[in-house]
């Protein structure tokens, strides 16, 4: 998806689908009882270290820092307004990517939102193999796919996604691309993420993951097992136990 050709950090909110992302960001730091945090979780998704930031925004690292460590108070709506136009000028700069995957996410449905607790696109390609090895997780099924690459991948919460997204939206979890890891938290079983996966399939002539990962269970039921094994769909688990931790993994993969 082609935004706008930026040349400089004054990205036009013109554009009617980047002002609409740039104004659910912006209020969803603002609206947050931890801005720096959400400030925090917004900058990794972009991809961006805090000396990059510091530098399109014209300030110094430390002030980044501060914001989103709390020793500053909560910025001020001119400050968050600079900072979520130079996150989108260099993700444009870098053909807009990460806009294309939250474009989809960040407009969806208000269900579809809560359900989606990270999604990122990855600037380098990284095998299936090296991903697991990333993020504590044993490939279950398909092990001849350990080579094949990732562009990225969503993370959501099953329970939020199986009962209460429709299923019209289950597109929008790609992102920029199918080839991606699919990842799902608070699974008990496995059965129902992988009954939506075969479903989102036939509603979508095929699409699937390129990976899928099970975050809160260490055994998968043994129809989410064989829907794995007939759809020839890799399957993991991740041995991390908290869903903070599986995110700060997740966001140090570069």
């Amino acid at each position: 998806m082609n935004f706008v050709s930026a040349k400089s950090t004054e990205v036009s909110l013109d554009n009617p689908l980047i002002k609409e992302v740039a104004s659910k960001i912006a209020g969803e730091i603002i609206m947050s009882p931890q801005p720096g945090k959400e400030m925090r979780k917004w900058r990794e998704q972009f991809g961006l270290t805090q000396v990059e930031l510091a530098a399109i925004m014209g300030v110094s690292a430390s002030v980044i820092s501060d914001y989103e460590s709390g020793r500053r108070k909560s910025p001020g709506s001119r400050f968050i307004k600079k900072f979520v136009k130079s996150l989108l000028y260099k993700d444009i700069e870098r053909g807009g990517i990460v806009l294309s995957g939250l474009s989809r996410i960040l407009l969806g449905s208000d269900k579809l939102r809560e359900a989606v607790l990270d999604m990122r696109e990855f600037s380098i390609p990284i095998t299936i193999n090296r991903f697991c090895e990333m993020i504590d997780a044993e490939l279950i099924t398909g092990v001849n796919f350990a080579s094949t690459p990732l562009l990225g991948y969503t993370v959501v919460d099953s329970l939020k996604l199986v009962l209460n997204v429709p299923s019209f939206d289950y597109v929008k979890l790609y992102g920029a691309t199918t080839q991606r890891a699919a990842i799902f938290t608070k699974v008990f079983y496995g059965r129902s993420p992988m009954v939506a996966i075969k479903a989102m399939q036939a509603g979508m002539g095929g699409l699937r993951p390129a990976l899928v990962v099970f975050h809160g269970t260490r055994k998968v039921d043994q129809l989410g097992l064989e829907i794995a094994k007939r759809e020839n769909i890799p399957l993991a688990l991740t041995k991390i136990e908290g869903i903070d931790e599986l995110l700060k993994k997740l966001r140090n993969i570069k």
